[in-house]
């Protein structure tokens, strides 16, 4: 009787980890006690199980805390007074874990992808179609393949720096610097649905590098330029790449512009007077600007750009894009792709995409004064859809000066192509080294009698 008792007292004293190691299963289970209902199931097969009694609401019920010595004494005790303080604040243990489980669930299921995509879907309808299709592509080839499948809730500053110092590994400062801002984007919409509580990407602006002051990289001199995109267009690169330089060099649009460009954009090709004309909201500006009604840019064709789009038209003219991508027809083509192409013909930190409107405007006000024209700096910059000083969007001509603008073109675009290869050239160079015997399909070959076809341009 006196042992039996002994035994009873014992099992009821606090446990220490030397008291449970030396606990034996029995053929029944039974329980071992700590303080304040906290105890320990021994089964017959030995498991050693943390279980707490409490009542809640009148009623008895019991939580599990995992199983000795996965979960320490320590630590089920820490469980136990973490319910006990639930108590005293009317709430039950057991369902606050069921809440907490879930939550955490519910990150996991919140990853970066998925809310990046959803804000897409919701900020998308305010921008043109190009840019929006930009935004898309730059999250999918730079975000998520490193931070998509992460909860946006768990997102720290270090691994949003380590995808953007990536980028700006490659030379691509802006472009990080705009995917800074687009992931920030998403994580204010996080934060106004309640799935996640900062924005990580808020503060990374001022640890990225500086974009470079001033103008951009330009090479302004005629000859140095001409040679300049010689080089290139030696280069190993898709036709498309290749006549999408030529075509940015003869025009000057923004990089943008020409990436974006229709085919339904160009008109009368086979006439006296081709034009593209870029609907304003595809140009640079705010939404008011891409919303001006006569806002269009206007850009008159000389003959040799006509030349560019009917080399295209037999590579491209199937869909709707002029210059598509290489894996999606329907996007864009990549807006790096001819950046590398100058960068690749040795060209880097010299002339960028965006250098061929500096060329143009040196080269031709140049022309221009040489040849007593002294209103053409006006037409010049008409040309390059620049806004004169003192004059607001809304009310400028956008047509203005078109005959004379045409005549100016055709002036650059003799400039700039005498002596350079032929399209056809360009078209048929390969697109990368080739090893030994090449088994390249040679590309059609537009016919000197060629039409675009009716309602086209």
């Amino acid at each position: 009787m006196v042992s039996a008792l002994k035994n009873v007292v014992s099992e009821m004293t606090m446990l220490s980890d030397a008291k449970i190691r030396g606990v034996k299963p029995r053929d029944k289970a039974f329980k071992v006690t700590d303080s304040h209902r906290l105890y320990l199931l021994v089964t017959p097969g030995g498991s050693k199980l943390w279980k707490w009694n409490y009542a809640y609401d009148g009623k008895q019920k019991t939580m599990a805390f995992g199983s000795y010595p996965v979960v320490t004494l320590l630590e089920a005790r820490g469980k136990r007074d973490e319910g006990r303080a639930m108590l005293l604040e009317g709430k039950d243990p057991a369902i606050q874990k069921k809440l907490r489980i879930e939550a955490n669930l519910e990150k996991a299921r919140n990853t970066f992808e998925l809310v990046a995509r959803e804000w897409y879907e919701t900020v998308k309808a305010q921008w043109a179609r190009v840019h929006a299709e930009d935004v898309l592509r730059s999250l999918e080839r730079d975000a998520f393949p490193f931070i998509g499948d992460l909860p946006v809730s768990e997102l720290t500053p270090p691994k949003i720096l380590e995808v953007l110092q990536a980028i700006e590994e490659r030379g691509a400062i802006e472009s990080a610097r705009r995917l800074r801002q687009r992931i920030s984007s998403v994580f204010v919409f996080a934060i106004a649905k309640g799935i996640a509580e900062k924005d990580p990407a808020e503060k990374l602006a001022a640890v990225l590098k500086p974009l470079r002051k001033g103008r951009q990289p330009a090479i302004t001199d005629l000859k140095a330029l001409k040679k300049m995109i010689g080089d290139a267009e030696q280069d190993y690169a898709r036709p498309i790449t290749r006549l999408a330089l030529r075509l940015l060099a003869l025009t000057a649009v923004r990089p943008s512009e020409l990436r974006g460009a229709l085919w339904e954009e160009f008109h009368d090709l086979n006439g006296e007077e081709p034009l593209w004309r870029i609907p304003a909201s595809r140009m640079k500006g705010d939404l008011d600007r891409k919303e001006e009604i006569g806002g269009d840019h206007l850009v008159p064709l000389a003959s040799q750009s006509i030349d560019v789009l009917r080399a295209l038209w037999p590579l491209t003219g199937g869909g709707e894009l002029v210059f598509p991508g290489n894996r999606h027809g329907h996007r864009p083509m990549s807006e790096n792709a001819i950046g590398y192409l100058l960068n690749r013909a040795g060209y880097h930190g010299r002339h960028v995409p965006h250098g061929f409107r500096a060329a143009f405007s040196t080269i031709m006000n140049e022309w221009a004064e040489r040849h007593g024209k002294k209103h053409d700096r006006k037409v010049i910059d008409l040309m390059l859809a620049h806004v004169p000083t003192g004059k607001v969007e809304g009310a400028y001509n956008r047509a203005a000066y078109l005959e004379r603008r045409r005549e100016l073109a055709v002036a650059w675009a003799d400039l700039l192509t005498k002596g350079l290869p032929s399209l056809e050239l360009l078209v048929d160079l390969p697109a990368k080294e080739l090893m030994g015997q090449s088994r390249r399909k040679r590309l059609p070959q537009v016919p000197a009698n060629f039409l675009f076809p009716e309602g086209e341009g």
